[in-house]
């Protein structure tokens, strides 16, 4: 029976995209891994591949459309042996029934960029077998994953799909030898709730707002997807998380001077170090030293995470993104400088993977380059805490011998979720973060 091609969840925060452009049109044969079209994203642009080998029978969406609801059908591809009068029976997306929206088989988000299959070739003209049954419930596998398993002579009904809803792909069968199918099934996780995207908060809509500024001259502006989700997520911070704040002051003169003494040894290899990249260091090694605080919050449990994943926020046209140094704790300063560098500008371009602006259990906002001395960042969930760094400004301080001098001081706020970190717990990882950056050889040791 003809397959739904449906509108993919290309970002763990997308709800909806525009279908952007589509590579192919009714009649091309797809492979496994084909590029199919191009999907506009809240974050960026991104190659929607094809999950399964077939024709494309039916384009539903026109590219260029806006607000396609992820799950949407967005074609029809036909299998072997199926012409375009099977698809009589497929109804427009918003008159499904209800039984076939539940029977549709989703298309996951694409996994990283993997070597298109190749193109199915004349002498392969075996149609796949027909969809199993077990316990009189149809076992949904691709077309694909039939053939092999049919080749391999695997039971689809000992199978467990990775695919949504169970479905059958074809790395399942791949992985998966005769008489140890259910040995191949991928182990189930403990489910974590699902977030819930926050609703929007109570106020005028458009019109009554509208109305309040009759006879002035206004200018409206189209909230991208990026803005939606921004304003989602930390509505959703702000109602749920219980934020506290913690502040230091931190004497930067020491790593100023450091900073100044390694650029110099540095400069032949075209490396200049930012105080931000001592910041993004301080913070991971601060992680490891207080382990309790590297967690974030999963709903009815607390995931502590072994290595110190940072994400600092970088702004974009229309929004931000924070991109994630992955075991940044690990890492020497130029490495962390030239990949947050690579990280900003791809962002600022549109260009970054959806793996590389999730996961992590700590962040860094930093707007001390514009002026500001100090400001209370709110929590990007699941993160535990986040750092907001103010400017580095001179100020007279009092000396270790009491004597009155003048220090560069740089304001921070640790802004904390006490579901995950208590007081006590918080105060301690911003003291490591203090140390860390006062005494800035000792990260390199």
């Amino acid at each position: 029976m003809p397959t739904e091609i449906l509108m993919p969840a290309l970002s763990p925060t997308m709800e909806e995209g525009t279908l952007a452009k589509w590579l192919v049109k009714e009649g091309d044969e797809v492979s496994s891994g084909d590029i199919i079209a191009e999907i506009e994203t809240d974050k960026a642009t991104m190659e929607f591949e094809a999950v399964d080998e077939g024709t494309i029978g039916k384009i539903l969406i026109d590219e260029g459309t806006e607000g396609v609801k992820v799950n949407t059908p967005i074609a029809v591809l036909l299998e072997e042996g199926e012409s375009g009068d099977d698809i009589g029976s497929t109804a427009p997306p918003e008159k499904k029934s209800e039984a076939a929206t539940q029977e549709a088989d989703e298309q996951p988000a694409p996994a990283p960029k993997a070597e298109a299959a190749p193109a199915a070739s004349a002498a392969d003209t075996t149609p796949a077998p027909a969809a199993p049954v077990k316990d009189g419930q149809r076992i949904f596998a691709s077309p694909l994953a039939r053939r092999i398993a049919a080749d391999k002579g695997l039971d689809l009904t000992e199978l467990k799909g990775s695919g949504p809803k169970g479905r059958i792909v074809k790395a399942d069968v791949e992985s998966a030898t005769p008489g140890a199918a259910k040995a191949s099934a991928p182990a189930e996780a403990s489910p974590a709730p699902q977030a819930t995207t926050a609703a929007a908060p109570a106020g005028p809509d458009a019109e009554q707002v509208r109305k309040m500024f009759d006879g002035r001259e206004i200018e409206e502006v189209t909230l991208n997807g990026m803005r939606k989700t921004v304003a989602a997520r930390l509505t959703e911070a702000k109602q749920t998380i219980p934020h506290f704040y913690l502040r230091r002051d931190i004497r930067l003169d020491a790593l100023l001077k450091f900073r100044s003494d390694l650029n110099t040894q540095l400069e032949a290899r075209g490396v200049k170090l930012s105080v931000n990249d001592f910041i993004i260091k301080a913070c991971a090694l601060a992680l490891q030293a207080v382990p309790d605080a590297n967690a974030v919050w999963a709903g009815d449990r607390i995931f502590k995470l072994t290595p110190s994943d940072v994400g600092v926020a970088v702004a974009v046209e229309g929004g931000l993104f924070v991109p994630v140094l992955k075991d940044a704790e690990q890492k020497s300063l130029s490495a962390l400088s030239g990949e947050m560098k690579d990280m900003a500008s791809r962002a600022r371009d549109g260009k970054l993977a959806p793996h590389e602006y999730t996961g992590g259990s700590f962040a860094i906002s930093n707007l001390g380059m514009f002026g500001i001395d100090n400001f209370d960042a709110v929590i990007n969930p699941p993160h535990g805490a986040i750092l907001a760094v103010g400017a580095g400004v001179k100020k007279p301080v009092v000396g270790e011998d009491g004597d009155l001098t003048v220090a560069t001081v740089m304001s921070v706020t640790l802004s904390v979720d006490h579901r995950v970190i208590d007081g006590a717990l918080g105060a301690e990882l911003l003291k490591h973060i203090v140390d860390n950056l006062e005494n800035p050889l000792g990260m390199l040791a």
